[in-house]
């Protein structure tokens, strides 16, 4: 029996280019259902991507993670390639991205540019400084070696794309799925891709700062959610640090007069202790039931 690949990409005003993306795809992946899923477009996306042979669907919902929230839930497939309409990613990598999921048995292949031409071919230097960080940030983190976080060339697995829980809604999504990805355990394989800027007239959706910041709460938070013991813990040390520093004097004055003056850094110190003290069974709890939902999360992914 054939399997069944997909090719989805998420669109919002990329009339330039998704034409020839279309048309990319499907000489490549003459056997591919190619989906295109348009964001509210205002321009022409949904003509172009007719013409070019894709199968045309909308979310009405603003946002690049409730595009894919959608394509997830609606197409079924056994592999699932996702790329941008904004023609940066050459399509001649596709094939042995789907080989790796079909063959080799891989959950997600992530498109790397960052070890490829993304630095010299990008213009937004603060996207450079972007990616470095957020690399830095999940590989400490999480004691991994992922090189690109939030590229938007990937290839999943069936088991991968239908137990996925999407909750970003916009362009943090990439690091929502990386980071569920390596908790999970899924299997990640990195291909080195080739990455092109837009082509002139055709302009990015991403803006830095705001969508930056997006993904770096994200971060925070799927750290608190993955990793509680880990995030309640430091929490609980900080706590301790800057209750200690603050009962020291208290404490040296007393043992000089017997006297304390400093109610209100005693009473501050104290309230520190106590925040450590719940901050630390907060993560205790919290660590127990994640890892019963792993626990969980396996037996369903035999299922799947």
């Amino acid at each position: 029996m054939d399997n069944k690949v997909a090719v989805l990409l998420p669109c919002y005003n990329e009339e330039k280019t998704i034409g020839k993306v279309v048309c990319d795809f499907r000489e490549l992946l003459p056997e591919a259902d190619i989906y295109v899923y348009d964001n509210n477009s205002t321009d022409r996306t949904v003509e172009e991507a007719t013409a070019a042979g894709a199968i045309v669907r909308h979310e009405y919902t603003q946002g690049k993670g409730n595009v894919i929230r959608r394509m997830f839930r609606e197409v079924e497939a056994d592999c699932y390639l996702m790329a941008d309409g904004d023609d940066t990613y050459p399509a001649h990598h596709a094939p042995e991205m789907v080989k790796q999921v079909l063959e080799k048995q891989v959950d997600m292949v992530i498109g790397d540019r960052l070890s490829s031409t993304y630095f010299i071919q990008n213009k937004r230097p603060f996207h450079n400084v972007g990616n470095r960080l957020v690399r830095g940030l999940i590989c400490r983190l999480w004691h991994t070696e992922v090189k690109d976080i939030m590229t938007g060339y990937r290839a999943f697995s069936r088991s991968f794309v239908k137990l996925f829980p999407v909750m970003s809604g916009q362009f943090e999504i990439e690091t929502e799925m990386t980071i569920h990805a390596l908790d999970k355990r899924f299997r990640l394989v990195e291909i080195p891709v080739d990455y092109r800027d837009r082509p002139e007239g055709s302009v990015s959706k991403l803006n830095t700062f705001s969508d930056g910041w997006k993904v770096l709460m994200t971060i925070a938070t799927l750290y608190k959610e993955y990793r509680p013991m880990r995030f309640f813990g430091w929490l609980s040390v900080l706590f301790v640090i800057v209750g200690t520093v603050l009962v020291i004097p208290v404490l040296s004055e007393y043992f000089d007069t017997g006297l304390v003056r400093r109610f209100p850094t005693l009473f501050v110190s104290l309230f520190l202790f106590l925040a450590a003290l719940q901050s630390f069974f907060t993560g205790l709890c919290l660590d127990v039931m994640v890892t019963k939902d792993r626990k969980q999360y396996e037996l369903r992914r035999i299922n799947a």
